[in-house]
This record gives C-alpha cells, structure tokens and sequence, in this order.
C-alpha cells in the first residue's frame, strides 16, 4: 500500500513578480507525498490560472484518484487517468521519487537522461519601468536574462536592460501580449540589441501569423506548448519550444514532448512557474536534454524548500538526493 498526503504550499516572494497578465506577492503551489516501504517520494506543481487552475481544483482532482494511487496506480497508468496539468504533474514527479528511492537507481538513470551537470539558467527581470528593468538587469546574475514584456514602450525596456547589461543574452517573453503588427521591427531591432528569442508574441491560437514569422529572433511557444500531441503542429509555427512540467503534467510526458520536439527538429527550453526548488528538480534533470532552460522560480522566494537547489552566478546545480531523485 501507499500512503498519500496532500498539502497546500503558499511561498511569499522575496519581491513582487510582476508580467502583462498582473503581479503576485507569493507562490502557490500543491505538493504530494508518497510512502511506501519506509520511503517517501515528493512531488510538487504550481496551479495556473490561465489554464482555469486552482489550488482548490487540483487537489480536488488528486483526491479523486486517491484510493487507486494507494493501491498502487502505476505511473504508466497515471497518464491516462488525469489530464495534462498540476494535478498530474505533482503526482507523477513524487512517483518518480518514490521509484528511484525504493529500486535505489536514481531519477536520471531511470529515465535514461545523461548524467545531471551543471547547467545556464535564464533569471528574470519582470515587468516595471524602463528605470527599474535596467536595475534589476544589473543586479541579475549571470549572462542570460528573461525580460518580461508588457505592450507599450517594449522596445524602450528592451533597450534599457541592454545598457544595463551590453554582456548579456537577452530573451523577450510577452506572455501572448504582443501586437502582430509590431513583432517584425520589435526582431529586427531585438537582434542587435543581444536578444536570442522571443517566446509567445501572440495568445494561444491565435498565431497563425508566425507561418511568416520574421528570421533575425527564434521564436519560442510557451503557452501554446503542452504536450507532445501539439508538437508537430507547433513546428510550422515556432523554432523551439518551452517545455514546463507543470503543463504537461509531469516529467514522464515532459520527456516524451522534448524528444518529440527533437525528432521535429525544434530547439528546446525547459522552463518553470515560480515555486520551490522540489518544483524545479524535475526541470533540472530534464535540462541536460534542452537547448536553454529558465529555471530561476527558487530565487523569487523568501524562502526556499530545505536542501534547496544551489544557485551561483547565473548557474543551477543538480538536486542532491535529499531533495529528489
């Protein structure tokens, strides 16, 4: 038998994270446990909104599922059982945990990954005045920058944090916000200005216009990009896609989206929702396989996750095993 627990993680945020869609002053997120012959497996995600998520409505649809995941749902199983999504996702990625701690193999080797290393991530700087950008620019470690968009007076930002920082490799996320009309001259001058990709210009299904997307920036789906059903179609519109866990409900079908991606020749960035470092450990394994990753969600928080992840200079180290896997 296995004992499952539910809990309810709020996370206030060092700072206030701000994109076009608004701004928020804590992490909310669900995390599971699983134990089984002396051994607990932890698994966490982070309910979003724009998909109609709740915290409420994710462990309602984890409780519906209890009884057959105490009498040992597998993992496999797990898939065609709930939807793609942070109910999914917290309970696949604590199954993970769970196997790897029970077979005594761990996560990477299970799920034939590389060898966990080092890796890049991309750190934010959210949504504010031009003024306010370039500071957090400056104070940003690391070389390669996120910059939150908003509409009006985009290039402006863009131009600013490229002062701030002329060392560093910038990517622009609009959070579907961008005007169709503007993003040939937003790439063109972005691409002089540090800027590797732009990622979701447009909302979701509606952006058919980037079968004639401007050449100088990759542009990158995230919202549009959920699971590995939508790749080949997201290949005639982007050049890489942003894979999250909590989209497409843990790593089990993470993993089958980013070789999908591969096997379509997109690039891929493995990316996150601010949550603790239980959230991101999943991630950090899955980004030996990506092209980029934006794994910066721990360092938004007041506090992090005991045994967090180790973060220095614009670099996210593997989880230990204390933490996952």
């Amino acid at each position: 038998m296995v004992r499952l627990s539910i809990e309810h993680v709020s996370s206030p945020l060092a700072q206030a994270f701000s994109i076009s869609r608004g701004s928020k002053t804590s992490a909310e997120s669900v995390r599971v446990t699983l134990e089984r012959d002396g051994q607990r497996g932890r698994g966490e995600s982070v309910p979003y909104g724009r998909y109609g998520e709740t915290v409420e409505s994710v462990i309602e649809l984890i409780e519906t599922q209890r009884t057959a995941i105490e009498e040992g749902l597998s993992r496999e199983d797990l898939q065609g059982v709930l939807p793609a999504g942070a109910a999914r996702c917290a309970i696949d990625c604590a199954m993970w945990d769970l196997e790897a701690r029970v077979s005594g193999t761990p996560v990477w080797k299970r799920a034939g990954l590389p060898e966990p290393k080092v890796l890049e991530t991309a750190v934010t700087v959210v949504l504010g005045e031009k003024s306010a950008m370039a500071e957090a620019a400056r104070q940003a470690p690391g070389r390669l920058l996120k910059v939150k968009l908003g509409g009006e007076g985009d290039m402006d930002r863009v131009r600013a944090v490229h002062e701030a920082r002329p060392d560093a490799r910038f990517i622009l996320d609009a959070n579907e916000q961008l005007d169709a009309g503007a993003l040939p001259g937003l790439a063109r001058e972005a691409k002089a200005l540090g800027v590797v990709l732009i990622e979701q210009p447009f909302p979701a299904g509606e952006d058919g216009a980037l079968l004639k997307r401007p050449p100088e920036v990759a542009i990158c789906a995230d919202e549009s990009a959920h699971t590995r059903d939508q790749v080949q179609d997201l290949a005639r519109l982007y050049d890489v896609i942003n894979v999250k866990l909590d989209k497409t409900g843990g790593l089990t079908e993470a993993l089958a989206m980013v070789r999908a991606a591969k096997a379509c020749g997109l690039g891929v960035m493995v990316g996150c929702m601010v949550a603790s470092s239980l959230s991101m450990a999943p991630a950090v394994l899955l980004g030996t396989l990506a092209d980029a990753v934006d794994l910066d969600g721990p360092l938004w928080l007041a506090d992090d996750i005991e045994n967090g992840l180790r973060y220095e200079d614009g670099k996210v180290f593997p989880p230990s095993q204390a933490l996952w896997g």
